[in-house]
């Protein structure tokens, strides 16, 4: 690990920290003065590619302090990501200058300062709470909304609304009016009827994170003050996983940063746009390089996948885009056999037993670990799990359902909370006498809370001792896994109180308002309380909670970002894959998204209890023209 200095470097002798090669337009990206749109496929490093950046541009002062830099990632444990990466890469001075957030959060946390500023008829009451509205919401609300006024239209103009768009189209498509007047059509009356009951209607304010977007969008369109506070923060702007932003989200940036001196870099790839059905828009990166002069940089390098699996992916990225461009794998094929094969079976059963075998033997031959594999399904994890468990524990493994629900929250979503991950340290801290990396983990974050400076050898002392005492005591209290739910509750309840509700909430912004926090509390306590059921000690009590020793399911859209030895995609059928003919683009995307997941090998399966196969034939024929095995197992 290279030393992390507080001093600054120059530019020119600025070099990567802790990667073997940059190729030279990561390199060049990384240095660059100007805004970028940087193209970069599957396990280009787009993660480490802005990690590396941001250590430059604080590390050489080409961003001045006290300017910061501003990530802005779609998922919460990208953001998280990136942020440890720029952590382990610079010294805590520098570091301390990077915010990494999620759009939902960055938005949200806008309109909890300045909020209160809206007009009347904008404004939100200051306790309101996130809602995440669906279908039947929306046909609910049009269903029970009276009758229009005559000049824009009558009940049937309302009932012929389509429920499918009227979010993406009416309600948040456009940015808000200042004086909150609706258009002349029965749906514009209808979205300033939703935003009215939303905003005003009863004790609280109901509120969607795309409607939080727009009302930051507007709050910076009327107070200048806060944009150009903003523009004065930032020097820098990342956006990752670029082609997902909505409509919403660009709007929002480009209220604050077109025109700034701020420089932009957006890093993702077009052709792993997975969240078209969430209102992402169909050509982010033409709009950023139009309106902000971004200079295009295509990256080819692929550190994550073999060159067979590398061969094949670039024929199915080509499907989505004629003129991708050929990926160059930087690592070596290591195991015998198929690289990517498609399995026949005649059953679910039948399938369970085979993929069982094959990941005992596979571990075997390649020394690999349960969670070097993943189980990817379409959706309906759940209906997979029932019937993979029992066979994978007859072979001694374990699965772990990240898809499934723990109270209100995924578990996949949970491990990523910091409160949960602070409540597994201190546990786990507690738990061993060799828990040197938890304890250092715990002391720091004990340091971030109270405000204690890292370098006032006394306060850490008086925190250290603080800690210690808190350990004792937990682990005289509580020596054995504790399984009834009052107990657990009682743990969670004593750790939290320990570190300080108050000044989670206050640390990370996501839990300042509505109930969020209260929700992944709730979910830790139940999974919590699942894992502890049948273990002999907290060790494996923790080990459970985390899916250490299992391997995970989970679903398409969850696994984008992960990476995984083996990639065994469950239920290539139309079954699964019913609205694949809707929208064969993001059908065919998220495809391979998923084969991209993989480092050595990907297997597919395909049982016709479960359905026909005449709907995604087209993906069928994309792996037959890569010439993609297909075998039939009994």
């Amino acid at each position: 690990m290279t030393a992390l200095v507080s001093r600054l470097v120059h530019a020119k002798d600025w070099q990567p920290i802790d990667v073997e090669e940059l190729e030279p337009n990561a390199l060049d990206v990384v240095r660059s003065t100007d805004n970028r749109s940087v193209v970069a496929g599957p396990g280009a490093g787009k993660t480490e590619l802005l990690a590396q950046r941001a250590s430059y541009l604080l590390q050489t002062g080409t961003s001045p302090s006290p300017r910061r830099i501003l990530a802005i990632s779609f998922k919460r444990d990208a953001a998280t990501n990136l942020a440890a990466r720029v952590r382990l890469r610079c010294h805590r001075d520098h570091a301390g200058r990077f915010d990494s957030l999620t759009f939902d959060a960055f938005a949200k946390g806008l309109v909890d300062r300045f909020g209160q500023a809206l007009p009347d008829v904008w404004r939100p009451k200051a306790n309101y709470r996130i809602m995440m509205p669906n279908l039947q919401k929306y046909n609910g609300f049009l269903r029970d909304l009276g009758e229009p006024p005559s000049q824009v239209g009558g009940r049937a103009d309302i009932m012929a609304l389509n429920t499918r768009t009227f979010e993406r189209i009416h309600l948040i498509g456009q940015p808000l009016p200042v004086d909150g007047r609706s258009g002349p059509t029965a749906a514009d009356w209808a979205a300033e009827q939703f935003w009215h009951s939303a905003l005003h209607e009863g004790n609280t304010t109901d509120l969607s994170f795309p409607m939080i977007g727009r009302l930051a969008e507007l709050m910076l369109r009327l107070n200048p003050f806060a944009r150009d506070m903003l523009r004065l923060t930032y020097s820098h702007l990342f956006m990752d996983e670029f082609q997902d932003t909505t409509q919403v989200q660009y709007d929002l940036v480009k209220a604050i940063f077109l025109g700034s001196g701020t420089v932009v870099t957006a890093v993702g790839d077009v052709k792993q746009q997975i969240m078209r059905w969430a209102n992402a828009i169909d050509a982010p990166f033409d709009l950023l390089e139009a309106d902000f002069e971004a200079k295009s940089t295509q990256l080819f390098n692929n550190y994550r996948s073999s060159p067979e699996l590398t061969r094949v992916q670039h024929i199915l990225a080509r499907a989505l885009d004629a003129d991708a461009a050929n990926p160059v794998s930087k690592t070596k094929g290591t195991i015998e056999g198929d690289s990517c094969a498609i399995w026949n079976v005649s059953s679910p059963e039948v399938e369970a037993a085979q993929l069982a075998d094959h990941v005992v033997d596979s571990m075997v031959e390649n020394d690999l670990a349960p969670r070097d594999f993943v189980l990817l399904v379409r959706q309906k994890a759940a209906d997979y799990a029932n019937t993979l468990e029992p066979v994978f524990a007859k072979r001694g493994l374990a699965i772990c359902n990240e898809a499934a629900y723990t109270g209100s929250i995924t578990l996949q979503d949970l491990l990523t909370e910091e409160v949960s991950r602070a409540l597994v340290r201190v546990l786990r801290v507690a738990s061993s006498d060799r828990a040197g990396a938890c304890w250092s983990e715990c002391q720091q974050a004990l340091s971030s809370l109270r405000g204690a400076d890292p370098d006032d050898d006394t306060a850490q002392a008086r925190l250290s001792r603080e800690l210690d005492y808190f350990i004792n005591q937990l682990r005289s209290s509580y020596p054995e896994p504790v399984r009834r739910e009052d107990h657990v509750q009682a743990v969670v309840a004593t750790v939290y109180d320990f570190l300080d509700r108050d000044r989670l909430i206050f640390a990370h912004p996501a839990y300042r308002q509505g109930d969020w926090f209260d929700r992944v509390i709730e979910g830790a306590t139940k999974h919590l309380c699942e894992s502890a059921a049948d273990a002999n000690d907290w060790t494996e009590a923790l080990d459970v909670y985390e899916g250490k020793h299992a391997i995970p399911l989970m679903t398409i859209h969850k696994s984008k970002g992960l990476e995984y030895h083996t990639v065994i995609f469950i239920g290539l059928d139309d079954q699964a894959w019913w609205s694949f003919t809707n929208d064969p683009v993001e059908g065919t995307a998220g495809f391979f998204v998923a084969f991209s997941r993989a480092k050595q090998r990907v297997v597919f399966t395909y049982c016709p209890s479960r359905g026909s196969r005449k709907k995604v034939a087209p993906l069928y024929g994309l792996l037959k023209s890569a010439g993609v095995k297909s075998v039939n197992l009994g």
